[in-house]
């Protein structure tokens, strides 16, 4: 299996190829990235024969479908995704190659649900499997899991936690975005759009999260689960950035006009505050708390089983590259199996076994706490 990863100088995209060039099955891993420099890669990676590194630009697609030709899947790592899930597709579904991505934003998932993208793919016998990393990815499959063992879903909660310690790049982009204007969340059985960053709650994490403050987010759960999940009521996905400053912060630059994207005019030159606003996040952590080196996932499943009430609760807690780039690792190597059948545009939940995906991430280490809890009524 030949790999083109884009955005791979950057945190994901190395997180997907430490994991690769560990494969037998891989046998070239390029990685494409805007600023090409070897100094940027992990030393396991600029030693690895397997590896190479070229210039990329998701602005040029005539370059890129020329490098897919040369390969069998395309993993697009390079963030933020409402901008660049689109073109990268289009790109790979041109050149006739398998595409994954890691794409947490809901914009990028819904026009490559609702555009000719998925048609195309379908065409070319093309999978283009979008949210494959850790949160959209693994707590999708963890969803489908539970679910194969349920008569029926009811609700799904989807919660995580980062720490900014790990935050860098596109990611601190995402961060302020998935909390702007209106976002989706399947309430009810139907689709709605709530204010970003509201309705907060408390949530337990694994230690050494513990109790967090998670939110409405702008992630593509609420329009990918009910596709796949007949008969669900609920589909909420919240998050939050700790140590808690941050999302204070976050939430004090929304409401003061910090992260509008109108531009304004400033002694005679127009100036989006959102812009000015991200690029000073480069260096607002500076010298403060920027909490521990992890982050944390809780997957919550209710449903119904032989007429009882079952509640199945999973949590995870890790670092992000590692727990984003497995996943699309994994994906990938599925694909080369031939264990993704489905064509078009689809979801994880939509196309992963979750039992083949299970065992080769426990297998790579991962730990999940499972719960169960049933309930029912007295029976004599």
């Amino acid at each position: 299996m030949r790999a083109f990863i884009m955005g791979g100088a950057g945190g994901m995209g190395q997180g997907v190829a430490r994991d690769l060039i560990k494969q037998r099955e891989a046998e070239k891993v390029i990685l494409g990235d805007l600023y090409p420099d070897p100094e940027r890669l992990a030393p396991k990676l600029r030693d690895s024969g397997k590896v190479s590194l070229v210039k990329m630009d998701i602005n040029d697609h005539a370059s890129m479908v020329s490098a897919f030709k040369e390969v069998d899947v395309i993993i697009n790592c390079a963030g933020p995704f409402y901008k660049t899930a689109v073109p990268v597709a289009k790109a790979a579904v041109e050149a006739g190659v398998n595409y994954i991505d890691i794409c947490d934003d809901y914009e990028g998932t819904e026009v490559l649900f609702n555009s000719e993208i998925d048609q195309l793919a379908r065409d070319a016998g093309i999978t283009v499997l979008t949210g494959m990393g850790s949160d959209p990815g693994t707590n999708n499959v963890l969803v489908k899991w539970y679910a194969d063992q349920l008569d029926s879903v009811e609700e799904v909660y989807l919660y995580w936690i980062v720490a900014i310690a790990e935050l860098s790049g596109a990611a601190w982009d995402h961060s302020l975005h998935m909390t702007l204007g209106k976002v989706p969340q399947y309430l009810n059985g139907e689709l709605v759009l709530v204010e970003g960053g509201t309705d907060v709650i408390e949530e337990e994490f694994l230690e050494p999260l513990g109790t967090c403050r998670v939110r409405y987010v702008g992630h593509p759960q609420p329009l990918t689960i009910p596709k796949y999940i007949k008969g669900i009521k609920n589909v909420i996905i919240k998050g939050g950035l700790i140590p808690l400053w941050v999302d204070e912060l976050i939430k004090e630059q929304k409401e003061t006009g910090f992260l509008s994207k109108e531009p304004v005019t400033i002694n005679g030159k127009e100036v989006v505050p959102y812009d000015l606003t991200l690029k000073l996040w480069e260096k607002i952590p500076e010298g403060r708390d920027k909490g521990p080196q992890a982050s944390g996932l809780k997957v919550i499943v209710k449903g119904k089983h032989d007429g009882k009430d079952v509640t199945y609760t999973a949590d995870m807690v890790g670092r992000m590259a590692p727990g984003t780039g497995i996943p699309a690792s994994i994906a990938a190597l599925m694909m080369a199996a031939g264990d993704v059948t489905e064509k078009g545009v689809v979801a994880p939940e939509g196309c992963i076994d979750p039992k083949k995906f299970l065992a080769a991430f426990l297998k790579r280490g991962a730990r999940i706490h499972q719960t169960q809890r049933v309930s029912s009524l007295l029976e004599i």
